[in-house]
């Protein structure tokens, strides 16, 4: 018999097949290890993602790549069925092997890395649980493919249990991830809190300037407009008004904004740090140089209280000519 020779069609869809089970996999342990990170924060986490960008680009990714990856294999599939010496072009079997290979090192890896730490008195459970992630998806991938290359005869019925399994893991994790970031709704709306927050720290270096300059505080936010510098006042990122403001004292004021959700207690949930409970009532006094300084608040109008301490920013003297 003569030996199948490799058309253009094999080749791209075995090279097709592969790419997209590489990056789903890769998708998939990044999503999971994301949502290891939010359910077991690290203490020793400086940062935490309030936006949950690892998460989203992997289910993207997933939602894409992954039917892409069933529908190639589906293809492969049959075209194997119909001609079964396909099985054997070498196109296939070098991408398999390789496949093999870079499963089996992971997982040695893996093992290695697990041990180590171990022994370094280090482990912990979210890195234990991202060890047994690596494990399971590279371990799953290396046995497919062995099993794939042993029962040739098992081929439709060993593709489709494949396919319903790794459906299942993705979607449920998809799901996970969900759960985790939110709707994007939710996250519009974490996106217009952050600029709002933003902007009254904006604002706030501003009247410091002014006070440090005038050794006093403008009546209105209008005053702090300056063409030369470029300073505008913001305003709303969603209802474009004015955010409020009002003169409390001779180095006190108050600025408002209604905020879309509350963010009371999300470091300590990005990052695990205990953080002592703050509550946020509809003035929150601070005075600005002091260790107080925070901008954490409910839903709703939010009003934030702030006193310029002289000391730390004494008034700037001006130059006269």
């Amino acid at each position: 018999m003569d030996k199948i020779k490799t058309t253009p069609k094999d080749f791209f869809l075995q090279l097709g097949v592969m790419v997209t089970l590489y990056v789903s996999v890769i998708s998939l342990i990044n999503l999971l290890f994301q949502t290891i990170n939010y359910a077991f924060p690290d203490a020793l986490a400086y940062y935490g993602d309030p936006y949950s960008s690892g998460i989203r680009i992997a289910i993207a990714s997933l939602l894409i790549i992954f039917p892409l990856f069933i529908v190639l294999s589906y293809f492969a599939g049959k075209d194997m069925r119909q001609t079964p010496e396909k099985r054997e072009l070498p196109v296939r079997k070098w991408l398999i092997y390789l496949t093999l290979f870079v499963a089996g090192v992971a997982a040695v890896i893996d093992l290695i890395v697990l041990i180590n730490t171990f022994l370094g008195g280090e482990i912990t459970t979210r890195f234990s649980l991202k060890v047994l992630v690596v494990l399971v998806v590279a371990g799953g991938v290396f046995g497919y493919f062995i099993y794939d290359l042993k029962k040739a005869n098992a081929l439709a019925r060993q593709d489709k249990l494949f396919a319903w399994l790794a459906a299942i893991v993705v979607l449920v994790s998809i799901i996970g991830g969900f759960l985790i970031m939110g709707t994007p709704g939710e996250a519009r709306a974490q996106r217009f809190d952050d600029q709002r927050v933003s902007d009254l720290q904006n604002i706030q270096w501003q009247m410091v300037n002014f006070w440090q300059l005038k050794q006093k505080l403008p009546a209105t936010l209008a005053e702090l407009e300056d063409p030369i510098s470029g300073f505008r006042i913001p305003v709303d990122p969603d209802t474009n008004t004015t955010y409020e403001y009002s003169v409390t004292g001779q180095t006190s004021f108050s600025l408002c904004a209604t905020f879309s959700r509350d963010n009371v207690g999300e470091v300590a949930k990005l990052t695990g740090r205990t953080i002592a409970p703050v509550s946020v009532p509809e003035t929150l006094p601070v005075k600005i140089g002091g260790l107080a300084d925070n901008w954490e608040h409910a839903a709703g109008k939010v009003c934030f209280t702030r006193t310029i301490d002289p000391e730390k920013y004494p008034p700037i003297k001006q130059i006269k000519y």
